[in-house]
């Protein structure tokens, strides 16, 4: 009856194995798949930038090609391309700073102050995130228009500080980061709100951050349309906006696009790995802190 029993146990431990081996299987291949097609985009960037405009068009290149170093001439002829990176490093940088500072700020306001409305007015923040951008793009042409505000970088970066996301975001996370007593002993010790928000508030938040940070300086680094309505002068123009303007005689000039977007992703992955190290070391912090 033992001998019966311990290989009824067996096969059951056998089955569940096989069982967990199959699920963690399954798992891998899935993380593959999203893996490889995620990537594939940067795959077609990466070969494209290496061929002429005919195979880019006309084949579907699986291999490098010879042509990486005319395109890249043709680009730097056509553009300044170092003047549209500085251009797009400024703005995005700007952008940045000003917006995650001051929504920050509101997002802080909205979790740990009470004031008449307060509920109403963030449920029209969360309203207004959920309608689509380009729905105001008139409007705030002809706003800006009317203002003789085109053609600066000053309406470029304002409007953002009006994040609606970044408000959500920060004020979800100040509600779990930031407990009451905290700013409680502050105020008990004398300090200010302002002395509060950046000594206190801000040190805490550090891994929020860097997080919207980084979706915000890509967000900003990639904008098209909005700089593409604001700007007229080309020595203004970001580095979306000049790789899009890169022409042959007749028509696109593809390599040297695919070149121009090849360059334009280096300070991204920069930016990302940068912020992820410091994201895994402001979590590790907290984590050994808590524990």
């Amino acid at each position: 009856m033992k001998t019966v029993a311990n290989k009824s146990r067996d096969d059951l431990n056998s089955s569940a194995k096989r069982k967990r081996i199959l699920c963690r299987g399954l798992v891998y291949l899935f993380a593959i798949v999203m893996a490889i097609t995620a990537f594939y985009p940067f795959f077609v960037m990466i070969i494209s930038s290496t061929h002429d405009n005919y195979n880019i068009v006309a084949k579907i290149n699986v291999l490098p090609g010879t042509h990486l170093k005319e395109n890249f001439e043709r680009l730097t002829q056509n553009i300044e391309l170092y003047k549209g990176i500085i251009n797009s490093l400024l703005l995005a940088v700007t952008v940045t700073v000003v917006q995650n500072y001051f929504t920050m700020m509101a997002a802080y306001a909205f979790s740990k102050f009470n004031f008449k409305g307060k509920n109403f007015l963030f449920s029209v923040i969360l309203v207004a995130m959920m309608l689509p951008g380009q729905l105001g793009i008139i409007g705030f042409y002809k706003e800006i228009q009317a203002m003789k505000l085109l053609n600066n970088y000053f309406t470029l970066v304002v409007p953002t500080i009006s994040n609606c996301f970044a408000v959500f975001f920060y004020k979800q996370y100040i509600d779990g980061a930031l407990p009451n007593e905290l700013i409680e002993a502050a105020v008990m010790d004398g300090c200010k709100e302002l002395t509060i928000y950046h000594k206190l508030v801000l040190p805490l938040v550090i891994p929020a951050l860097v997080t919207q940070g980084v979706m915000t300086f890509i967000g900003t680094w990639n904008s098209y349309l909005t700089p593409l309505i604001v700007l007229n002068d080309k020595n203004k123009f970001t580095l979306p906006l000049m790789i899009a303007t890169v022409r042959d005689s007749t028509h696109a000039d593809y390599g040297a696009q695919y070149v121009g977007m090849l360059v334009s992703i280096i300070p991204m992955v920069i930016v990302f790995c940068f912020a992820s190290r410091i994201i895994m070391e402001k979590i590790s912090i907290g984590a050994a802190v808590k524990g």
